[in-house]
């Protein structure tokens, strides 16, 4: 499907100089000479390099549909991690490279979407935030202000995360995925 160069959101799949590639960032600009342009960021989805491009709204590309299926998590074994299709319960093993950095918060039964184009697996899709218990918190340094002051802690899974300072261990957070962000505390 042809899209106009303006209208790239981030997220998009597009194809460019014969590589696919999700917009990771996009920013609109107008100098004060000329015409204005979208300013692209774009990660190769099969080997992760990154490219910064200009689109002007005259130039058109192609934007890919790709398809999605959901999977629910098995287990991992080293880097590499199995999942099964809901409907026909096929398994399928990929590795930790197509899921990047969120790998770590897969939990065994987790619902992920599986995206592919032409049949095969190019990316994974957690869920937005997961809910995880932190093991370990430093103390609060004294003087510190509430309203700006984050402290370290560590969660369940090892990941380190930054959290406000009445966020103590063995309280249950719920974390964004996609940057290892606290949101909020969990309700129980």
């Amino acid at each position: 499907m042809k899209i106009n160069g303006n209208s790239i959101r981030p997220g998009n799949i597009i194809e460019h100089q014969g590589r696919l590639w999700r917009a990771v960032k996009t920013q609109h600009t107008q100098p004060g000479k000329g015409g204005a342009y979208l300013q692209v960021e774009l990660k190769d989805i099969r080997d992760g390099t990154k490219l910064n491009e200009r689109f002007r709204s005259s130039e058109t590309v192609e934007k890919v549909r790709l398809d999605e299926h959901p999977y629910q998590f098995l287990f991992a074994s080293g880097d590499e991690y199995t999942f099964m299709e809901q409907n026909t319960f096929e398994q399928i093993t990929l590795n930790g490279d197509l899921i990047g950095e969120p790998a770590a918060f897969l939990q065994e039964g987790m619902m992920v979407t599986v995206e592919s184009y032409e049949g095969s697996p190019i990316s994974v899709e957690l869920p937005e935030t997961v809910t995880m218990q932190i093991v370990e918190a430093d103390a609060v340094v004294k003087g510190q202000t509430a309203s700006s002051s984050y402290k370290p802690a560590k969660l369940e899974n090892g990941v380190r995360v930054m959290v406000p300072p009445h966020i103590g261990s063995g309280t249950r957070i719920v974390v964004n995925t996609a940057d290892a962000t606290y949101v909020e505390r969990a309700k129980d």
